[in-house]
């Protein structure tokens, strides 16, 4: 499997995790900003790498890997403030933590190469 199913994958997987911490923040915690500013760049990061795989052009590819690769970053942001204003447990932020560093990484990657073979 390619570097782009596998990250497709893992950030897919991230998606359903993150709404379902979102959900459990609504519903269990009355938490509701931080919630969908997370849930908006969790699942942005995997809208953006299907718009990616189905790019017109190699530069268009790096320009959409590029911006899954933001909403990365910013899912880390928003996962950190969550763990950090005891929204959600050390141990559970830690988990879901790791998954989006993961797919960050893969995505940094990716991101380098596309631009290379420009």
């Amino acid at each position: 499997m390619d570097r782009e199913n596998v990250v497709r994958e893992k950030s897919f997987g991230l998606a359903v995790r993150i709404v379902k911490m979102s959900q459990y923040l609504q519903k269990e915690r009355s938490e509701y900003v931080l919630s969908r500013q997370v849930v908006r760049s969790g699942t942005s990061i995997g809208a953006n790498i299907e718009e990616a795989l189905a790019a017109q052009s190699r530069r268009d590819f790096a320009a959409k890997m590029a911006i899954a690769s933001k909403e990365s970053r910013e899912t880390l942001y928003w996962l950190r403030l969550l763990k950090e204003t005891g929204y959600i447990r050390p141990d559970a932020a830690q988990s879901i933590q790791k998954d989006c560093e993961e797919v960050t990484r893969l995505l940094t990657s990716i991101v380098k190469s596309a631009q290379e073979n420009q």
